[in-house]
């Protein structure tokens, strides 16, 4: 049984009594609901969007993504009322601070993205968000160590426009550091050190993890004492590990003690799986065995090592999954045979295409809180909090190659 309160303006069901929250009160019709759920207060989800009664009982798990691996409990009315409407949000009330999650209302209109480093990844994302980006995107600011770099970048994208439609695309400008999280939504694409063409290193996205992990740890400070309201993107590799770098580092004092106090979980997001869904995509147009990836296909996971390939939901099979796995994973690698650093198809599918159906509210690739780490996953961004795609059924055999991918990334950070 919960209790219900009224809290600016919205409904808050809570499973215990709560202090300074007023008399309890029936819920208002048509108003969004919160429902408190407990949770680990570092690895807990912070909030989101509830589409299933079984995730109110196991908000944190994998057992979110799959609705025959959740119980079906009858909701209280009030609750079944909010679900109905997709007005329902569950909020770790474990969590420092949590009570700020009651004051986040999505900005409207369009946003103001702001991009670190504009070197081959960032350039690439920036033409893609210029050229694409005019419906959600009101400016973008760029900023990178070497002013020489920005110069030519703010040249070059001050010089694409639509003849007589001067103002048809967003406006790129040059912004000091201390600017960055002006924005509503910060891309992290900084990067130290990526190994030559040739060189003998295996894993390049782990390569970069320790310096990268030190230069992300720079900003997530910096976007905690700005107060930083929007969206943390980490493009840079490895995305997955970087993301949660961010959030865990942007939670610490000064003495290195986690407090909650900066970025919560569902403010930052890993940007790369849109690549390994889209590589996919490009082999199964290329081999029929692998063509149901195109209509029934999902991708899981990190991106690289632990990647979750399914050619279909429906009629999963392991066998051509790990085939169609396999050589995702090492499509980059391909590349660099050929002769070429692969950073195109990343700063495009990962980046600027995965960052505009985020900004519109689409349905994208990208990896959000779960299970503790950072998990790639099918979602979107709404009013009541990010969702999760809430598939029928996983195959086993599918979910448990889900479930290692998450153990992986246990061990990286």
């Amino acid at each position: 049984m919960y209790h219900y309160y009224s809290c600016k303006g919205l409904n808050l069901a809570s499973p215990c009594l709560l202090d300074d929250f007023g008399p309890e009160t029936a819920p208002l019709d048509g108003v969004p609901l919160y429902v408190l759920v407990h949770g680990d207060p570092v690895l807990g989800r912070g909030s989101f969007k509830v589409t299933h009664p079984g995730q109110l009982e196991f908000p944190h798990s994998l057992q979110v993504l799959d609705a025959s691996r959740l119980p079906c409990p009858e909701p209280e009315t009030p609750i079944a009322a909010a679900l109905a409407r997709g007005q329902l949000t569950a909020v770790n009330m474990d969590r420092p601070n949590w009570q700020s999650v009651l004051d986040t209302e999505p900005k409207a209109g369009k946003k103001r993205v702001n991009v670190l480093a504009i070197g081959d990844v960032g350039s690439t994302l920036l033409t893609g968000l210029k050229l694409l980006g005019a419906d959600v995107i009101e400016s973008i600011g760029i900023c990178d160590l070497s002013d020489q770099i920005t110069a030519r970048w703010e040249f070059e994208m001050g010089q694409i426009t639509l003849p007589w439609q001067y103002d048809a695309m967003p406006e790129v400008e040059v912004i000091p550091p201390e600017k960055l999280f002006d924005c509503d939504m910060f891309v992290f694409v900084a990067s130290k050190g990526i190994p030559p063409v040739g060189s003998d290193v295996k894993d390049v996205r782990m390569y970069q993890f320790e310096n990268n992990a030190k230069i992300v740890t720079h900003y997530a400070k910096m976007a905690r004492n700005a107060g930083f309201k929007g969206l943390w993107c980490a493009v840079s590799d490895p995305v997955d590990p970087l993301a949660k770098t961010a959030y865990l580092e942007s939670n610490k004092d000064e003495n290195g003690v986690f407090d909650g106090k900066g970025l919560r979980p569902e403010q930052v997001q890993g940007f790369g799986l849109g690549v390994m869904n889209a590589r996919a995509a490009y082999y199964a147009k290329r081999d029929e065995r692998f063509a149901s990836f195109l209509t029934e296909g999902r991708s899981f996971g990190p991106h690289g090592t632990g990647l979750t390939i399914a050619n279909s939901i429906e009629h999963y099979d392991d066998a051509l999954s790990q085939q169609l796995t396999e050589l995702t994973v090492t499509a980059n690698l391909k590349m660099r045979q050929i002769g070429f650093k692969p950073y195109v198809a990343p700063a495009l599918s990962s980046g600027a295409l995965s960052l505009l159906l985020t900004l519109r509210g689409e349905w994208h690739c990208g990896s959000v809180f779960l299970d503790g780490i950072y998990m790639g996953v099918k979602n979107r961004y709404t009013p009541a909090g990010i969702e999760t795609e809430l598939l029928p059924s996983i195959p086993d055999a599918l979910y448990e190659r889900i479930t290692d991918a998450a153990e992986h990334l246990k061990e990286v950070l």
